[in-house]
Order: structure tokens, then C-alpha cells, then sequence
């Protein structure tokens, strides 16, 4: 049986179809995830492990020797991400206070619009852009998680985090990329283990999601997607691509909300209990954002990747036939 092969030729599929999977298992015969053991720590409560585990293994990837274009590429990308994302929120509660519009939260647009999905970034980026793109995911692991999110909940006032909760999201990434650059072998362990972490991962974070939470969050969860997607997709596209000078399809392949970043809201109300009440509706509304966004990122990514082939292509021929009447 050829599985792994035929999620692969969806875009995103490591990540996006375990995902669906562990949501309709979630949603529908969810005991079977409560059993206790070494079943239920994997399956349904090792989410926190795992997104360690993913985080440390990015880590290892950034080989400081050789870091400047995925460097440089991940910077970029992860400003892009993180700067839309809190002007949108800024503005949301500053326009309309913490309660927000429609249901949907200044908290509830930061930790989500700011947060990326790395796994689907990783599939995109093998499938449509090159090594040094796959190598920004180093760097874009910063926002799979709890730690950017924290920060800019911070800088705009909107929470109160302490540092030591900061400094605990990002120690994974520190010690990876230490045994990752001290030696090789270990470099080329954790990176394949990145592979392996995807689908797990992906039924984790469905694990932890409900279709009946989902269809709960209604026009909020799904307005978040549609934001995420638009805002730090569409968006970061036409940036990404004016600063690259040509059409980049990795500026898209961002507009994703990570799964883990359905966990955010709670862990950020840990380090600031004032955001407690608003906690369970953010949730929900991440959870929609999460599916919303796995599905129409790939799609619009590799859309604009197509167009932007045809565009080369056209710019190629154009300059041959130049060439040749010169």
C-alpha cells in the first residue's frame, strides 16, 4: 500500500490529513484516545513533547557555518508574519477594546495570525521552493509556538508575560542548534526526525480538536482563517515577493495557523490569567483557523507557484527572442 506516497501528493498531506484524521476520531470515538498508557500520552497529551521535539529538531537544522540564505529567507518571513499579525490585532482592540467584533478577540487574531503552521511550511517548501527555503524553517520555528506570541502580547500591552515564560518556548531551539553545530552526526539525526514527527504531530494536534468546537466557533473561527490566510498569505506574498525582486511562492506558504496554536491561548493565559475569559472562545475560533488555513494555503500556494512558473517562463522566452533579433 502505497500511504505515505498518497499523502504526499496532497499539499501539506504529511501534516494536514493526520490531522483530520485525529479531529474525526476526536470528535466521534474519542475514548479510545483515553485509554491512559502509552496510548493516550502519545495520541492525545503529548502535544507539548512533541512540539518540543519539533522545535529542537529545527533547531539542529541551522548550521551557523551555513546559514545565510535560509537566515535571511526565515527573518524575513517571520517579521512579515509577526508584524501583520500584531497590527491587526492593535488595531482590532484598538478600534473595538478587548471584547473585539463578531466574536473575535484581539487575543484570540495574535495568537493565531502570528503563529505558523512549520509543518505544512516545510511540505510547501520541498514540494515549490529550494533547499535554502526548507533551511528558513530554522527560523520560522520561532512562531510554531507560544513564544512570538507572547512577546507581542507583551509589546502592545494587550498582556502581561513574564520573561522566564519567554525564555522556556525558545530553549528547545537553543540546544538543538548547539548539538546540531558541536556535531554532525547529531545534525543529520535530528533533521530526519523532523519527517517523522510531521504525521504524529498532525494527529496530535486533531487529537486535541473537535469538529463539534469547530462548527461552534462559526463565523469568528472562520473569519480568523480567512484573515490568517489574506493577511499573512496573500499579503506577505506580494511583500516577500517585491523584497526577493521576483515571484516567491514561500510568502504564501506562511498564511497557515499552526496547530499547536490552538494550545496558545491557554498557555499564554497561564503566564497572564487577566485573558482567562477569553481563553475558551479563542480557542475554538484557532481551532477553525487551523483546518481553514491547512486546506486553502496549500491551494493558493501552489497556484501562485504555477503562475509564477508561467511567468518566468514567459520572461525567459521573451529574453531568448530578444537575444536573437539582437
Amino acid at each position: 500500500m502505497k500511504i505515505c506516497a498518497t499523502m504526499k501528493k496532497f499539499p501539506g498531506g504529511m501534516m494536514v490529513i493526520p490531522l483530520l484524521i485525529g479531529c474525526a476520531v476526536n470528535t466521534f470515538v474519542p475514548q479510545c484516545l483515553e485509554i491512559g498508557g502509552f496510548t493516550t500520552a502519545l495520541f492525545k497529551s503529548g502535544q507539548s513533547t512533541l512540539v518540543g521535539l519539533f522545535i529542537f529538531c529545527s533547531g539542529a537544522t541551522i548550521n551557523v557555518k551555513q546559514v545565510g540564505k535560509p537566515l535571511y529567507k526565515g527573518a524575513v518571513l517571520t517579521i512579515l508574519k509577526l508584524v501583520i499579525g500584531v497590527i491587526i490585532g492593535y488595531l482590532l482592540n484598538l478600534i473595538f477594546g478587548p471584547a473585539g467584533i463578531l466574536g473575535l478577540t484581539p487575543f484570540a487574531v495574535i495568537s493565531a495570525v502570528t503563529n505558523s503552521n512549520g509543518a505544512i511550511y516545510t511540505a510547501l517548501a520541498k514540494e515549490f521552493g529550494d533547499d535554502t527555503d526548507v533551511g528558513a524553517i530554522a527560523v520560522l520555528s520561532l512562531n510554531d509556538g507560544p513564544f512570538l506570541t507572547m512577546i507581542a502580547l507583551g509589546t502592545t500591552g494587550l498582556a502581561s508575560i513574564p520573561v522566564l515564560s519567554i525564555v522556556a518556548a525558545i530553549i528547545p531551539l537553543i540546544i538543538g542548534m548547539i548539538l546540531g553545530n558541536l556535531d554532525s552526526d547529531f545534525r543529520d539525526l535530528l533533521s530526519k526526525g523532523l519527517n517523522m514527527i510531521l504525521p504524529v504531530n498532525g494527529f496530535v494536534f486533531g487529537a486535541n480538536m473537535s469538529l463539534v468546537d469547530i462548527a461552534k466557533a462559526g463565523v469568528p473561527g472562520i473569519l480568523l482563517g480567512l484573515i490568517t490566510v489574506f493577511s499573512t498569505g496573500v499579503l506577505t506574498y506580494i511583500i516577500y515577493s517585491a523584497i526577493r525582486r521576483k515571484p516567491d511562492p514561500m510568502g504564501m506558504a506562511i498564511g497557515t495557523v499552526g496547530g499547536n496554536a490552538v494550545a496558545t491561548p491557554a498557555s499564554v493565559a497561564m503566564a497572564d490569567p487577566s485573558l482567562e475569559p477569553y481563553v475558551e472562545s479563542a480557542t475554538a475560533q484557532t481551532a477553525a483557523a487551523v483546518v481553514i488555513t491547512a486546506i486553502l494555503t496549500p491551494i493558493l500556494t501552489g497556484w501562485v507557484s504555477r503562475r509564477a512558473s508561467k511567468k518566468l517562463a514567459l520572461k525567459a522566452a521573451a529574453s531568448s527572442l530578444a537575444d536573437k533579433e539582437n
